[in-house]
């Protein structure tokens, strides 16, 4: 019999704690156990980005990040942004700019944008696509992925200085 381990996470504002298997990957405690199934698993080793959430402000890999590592941590998923009806800057600007397809990678590639807007200027398209580089989308060109970005960044108020 396995032991369980208490977590107490923050997700989405939200406190949640619960018993956990110590070895439940964080992105299965997101998806089956809270029902945030906005988190996506594709590759399941840290190389797609799908399953990409803030934890503490920065990206993890929720498919590479035990549940317990998150014990005590402010967690954002995807589902932390908007919803139909009131999506937020990015989320919209993606509608606009048709930057999605079947998208299956859109929710780690709009945490991981979050982020870098958060952090850095993203002066360039050339910035944009270096920041999302550890993000892989089969569908699309990336084009109007950076498109939609770069929409959002123009009309930003400068925050960061930091470069990716």
């Amino acid at each position: 019999m396995t032991r369980t381990r208490d977590i107490a996470v923050t997700v989405n504002g939200a406190r949640h704690e619960a018993a956990v298997e110590p070895r439940l990957l964080l992105a299965d405690f997101l998806r089956h156990t809270l029902k945030l199934t906005g988190t996506h698993v594709g590759c399941e080793h840290g190389v797609c980005g799908a399953c990409t959430v803030l934890v503490d402000g920065d990206s993890a890999r929720s498919c590479l990040m035990l549940a317990v590592q998150a014990d005590g941590k402010n967690i954002e998923t995807v589902e932390s942004l908007g919803r139909i009806g009131t999506l937020n800057a990015l989320q919209n600007s993606f509608h606009e700019h048709h930057a999605l397809q079947c998208g299956f990678c859109t929710p780690g590639i709009l945490m991981t944008v979050t982020d870098l807007m958060r952090k850095y200027p993203l002066a360039s398209d050339d910035d944009i696509r270096k920041g999302l580089s550890g993000n892989l989308c089969r569908c699309t060109g990336y084009q109007h992925i950076v498109a939609a970005v770069r929409a959002v960044v123009s009309n930003a108020a400068p925050k960061a200085t930091r470069q990716p």
